[in-house]
């Protein structure tokens, strides 16, 4: 969602509640489960799982090999689970003329540094640029130059923009913030 008027852009940037994550989270959690209820079953010599005999499954070493990665795929469905549930990554990127301040906000893992905000202000800013990144799946990357920080990825590593789509969105920001356009 953006909104936008004379003298301020807002922009609220999606996180990890995705559906594509949702989907990767319960696949792992799925295929995890199987994995570990197939080697449980070896071990204990019963049937779990109906489709799955645990007579053509010796413990050692196949049901230790199904155990672990069980047990791996669990903890990194969890990982991903949390990832969700806390919205890694959402935020929002406000330009205020106004004020003359803008504003990068992300919500990261829970701890000391959960709240990233970054304040700059406006006049700070030296230009908008576009990176393609060429190869099998090239992408197009925005970012904002800012004078004693270096660039400011704008566009979420995920986000795929057409060539049209990235020169629009580089274009209306800098024509907002009066600056210049790099790497068109």
């Amino acid at each position: 969602m953006n909104w936008r008027s004379k003298k301020l852009w807002l922009k609220l940037v999606r996180g990890a509640r995705k559906l594509s994550n949702f989907f990767w989270a319960l696949t792992v959690l799925l295929g995890s489960l199987g994995f570990l209820l197939a080697g449980i079953s070896s071990f204990l010599g019963r049937n779990l799982i109906s489709f799955v005999p645990y007579e053509q499954i010796p413990f050692f070493p196949q049901g230790i090999v199904l155990s672990f990665y069980g047990i791996a795929g669990l903890f990194i469905s969890c990982y991903l689970w949390c990832t969700i549930s806390w919205n890694v990554g959402s935020g929002y990127d406000r330009f205020d003329r106004k004020e003359g301040i803008a504003r990068i906000f992300r919500w990261g893992f829970p701890g000391k540094n959960r709240r990233i905000l970054l304040r700059f202000r406006i006049d700070d800013i030296e230009s908008v640029r576009i990176v393609v990144q060429e190869g099998p799946y090239a992408r197009r990357v925005l970012y904002m130059d800012i004078k004693a920080r270096g660039a400011l990825l704008l566009t979420r590593t995920d986000e795929n923009l057409n060539p049209l789509e990235a020169e629009q969105k580089v274009a209306e920001l800098a024509y907002f913030l009066r600056v210049p356009i790099k790497g068109l």
